[in-house]
C-alpha cells in the first residue's frame, strides 16, 4: 500500500515544499546543524529535538551572561537570506520558497525580490538531483553526503557567506557537521568531504547544469516564476502556443476528461493568486498537462497560482503578478490568443496588439465569490500582497 512505501512519518520523501523548508532553515542557521531530513520516530530524531530545546531556552534565556543570548533577530541578516537563497538554488528546491523567503526576509526587515532570486540563479550552479529534478529522493540526498556536504561545496566555491550568526555560535561553518547517536545523545561529528553519490550531489567542479534553473519570465502578462531545472535536458524552455482559458483547476479537468487538451496549448488557469481565493496549491493540473504533452503536443501553463513544490516535466510561468483579481493582464486572455513563454530569453508575453487590448473587458472575480464559497475571505481581498512580495496580510510595502 501507499503507507507502507513511505519510510516513516514525517515529510515526503520527494524534495517538494516541506523538505525545501528544512533545508532554509538550516542555511538561515535557525535549525540545528544536520537537523535536515532525519526520519521521524527514530532515536536520532528524538535527541535531536531535546537538543533543540535545550539550545533555544539558553540562547534565549533574558539572564545568560555569558554571552549566549542570541534572539532570532541577531541571526536572521542581509548575509543568512543569501546564504538561503543560494542553498535553495543549488538544489533546485520548490518555486514556493520565492514567496516564503520575501516573506521572511521583510518580517526581519530586510527586502528581496525575484530580480534577487534571477541574478543569483544565473551564476549558482545545480549540485543536487532528486526528484523532481532527478530520480533519487530525500534519503538519497541524506546518504550521499547531505547537508553538510553541499555547504561545504558552497563555502569553498564563495557562494554563500561564512560570516553570520547561527543558533549555535558564529559561522556557517559549524554546519559541516552532522549529528550521530551516542550514549542516547545527539553529538556531532564532522561531515564527509566528497560525495558519497555523484549521481545525487554533485562537486562544484561538475555541478549537473552551470545554472540552478529557477527563471523571472516578464512581460506584458506580468512577472513570473518559471523552474527550468525539472525539465529534461532543458527541453520545453520555450513554448509559443493559443491559450485555453480557465478560472479554477477544476474546469482543467474537466476539459481533460472532456478531451480538449490534445491540442498545442498554453494552459492559463487564473483567479488562483493571494487576492482571488488564499492561493491554494493547484496539484490536480500538472498530471492532465503531462499526459497531453507526453502525446507530443506544445504543452505550458501559465497561473497566478501557485503548485506543489515537487512540480516539473511541464514548461509552467507561475505565481504571475499582478493577479488577475489585481488588475493583471490575466484577466483580459481568452481563448485561442497566442502566449510565448521563452525560458531562454525571460519573456512571457501576450501576443495580442495593445489596440485589441485596450478593448476587451477584463472579467472580473465577483462572479467567482458564491462559486467559489469564500465570502467570508472577502474582507482579505484588499489586504493582501502580491506574490512577489511574500502574499502577506500583514507585511505590506
Amino acid at each position: 500500500s501507499e503507507c507502507q512505501a513511505y519510510h516513516s512519518p514525517g515529510t515526503c520523501t520527494f524534495y517538494g515544499t516541506a523538505n525545501s523548508n528544512q533545508l532554509i532553515a538550516e542555511m538561515l542557521g535557525i535549525h540545528l546543524p544536520g537537523a535536515s531530513f532525519v526520519n521521524a520516530e527514530t532515536e536520532l530524531r528524538d535527541a535531536l529535538t531535546k537538543a533543540a530545546a535545550t539550545q533555544i531556552t539558553g540562547m534565549t534565556h533574558l539572564d545568560n551572561n555569558d554571552g549566549g543570548y542570541t534572539p532570532l533577530g541577531r541571526v536572521i541578516s542581509e548575509k543568512s537570506v543569501v546564504n538561503a537563497m543560494v542553498g535553495l538554488l543549488a538544489t533546485g528546491g520548490s518555486t514556493n520558497e520565492t514567496m516564503h523567503l520575501v516573506a521572511i526576509a521583510k518580517a526581519a526587515g530586510i527586502q528581496i525580490n525575484w530580480d534577487d532570486f534571477a541574478e543569483l540563479s544565473d551564476i549558482v550552479p545545480l549540485l543536487v538531483r532528486i526528484y523532481p529534478n532527478g530520480s533519487g529522493d530525500i534519503n538519497s540526498f541524506q546518504q550521499a553526503g547531505g547537508m553538510a556536504l553541499l555547504i561545504r561545496e558552497l563555502l569553498e566555491g564563495g557562494l554563500v557567506h561564512e560570516d553570520v550568526q547561527t543558533v549555535v555560535g558564529p559561522g556557517l561553518s559549524r554546519y559541516l557537521e552532522q549529528p550521530v547517536l551516542e550514549q542516547g545523545r545527539a553529538v556531532w561529528q564532522v561531515g564527509p568531504e566528497q560525495s558519497r553519490d555523484s549521481a545525487i550531489i554533485a562537486p562544484l567542479a561538475k555541478p549537473f547544469a552551470r545554472i540552478s534553473g529557477i527563471k523571472l519570465l516578464t512581460g506584458n502578462l506580468g512577472r513570473a516564476i518559471m523552474k527550468i531545472s525539472a525539465l529534461t535536458d532543458g527541453e520545453n524552455t520555450l513554448v509559443e502556443a493559443p491559450a485555453l482559458v480557465f478560472d479554477n483547476q477544476q474546469e482543467v479537468e474537466q476539459a481533460f476528461q472532456a478531451g480538449q487538451l490534445n491540442r498545442d496549448l498554453i494552459a492559463v488557469v487564473r483567479f488562483q493568486g493571494p487576492r482571488a481565493n488564499g492561493m491554494p496549491e493547484l496539484h490536480k493540473l500538472i498530471t492532465c498537462l503531462v499526459i497531453s504533452m507526453e502525446q507530443g503536443y506544445k504543452v505550458g501553463l501559465v497561473t497566478d497560482g501557485r503548485l506543489s513544490g515537487a512540480s516539473g516535466k511541464v514548461p509552467f510561468a507561475i505565481h504571475c503578478t499582478p493577479e488577475a483579481a489585481a488588475g493583471g493582464l490575466l484577466a483580459k486572455v481568452e481563448d485561442g490568443d497566442i502566449i510565448r513563454m521563452d525560458a531562454r530569453n525571460n519573456l512571457l508575453e501576450l501576443k495580442v496588439s495593445e489596440k485589441e487590448l485596450a478593448g476587451r473587458e477584463a472579467v472580473t472575480l465577483k462572479s467567482h465569490y458564491a462559486a467559489q464559497g469564500h465570502p467570508m475571505f472577502n474582507v482579505l481581498r484588499g489586504a493582501l500582497s502580491g506574490a512577489e512580495e511574500g502574499a502577506s496580510a500583514i507585511l505590506q510595502g
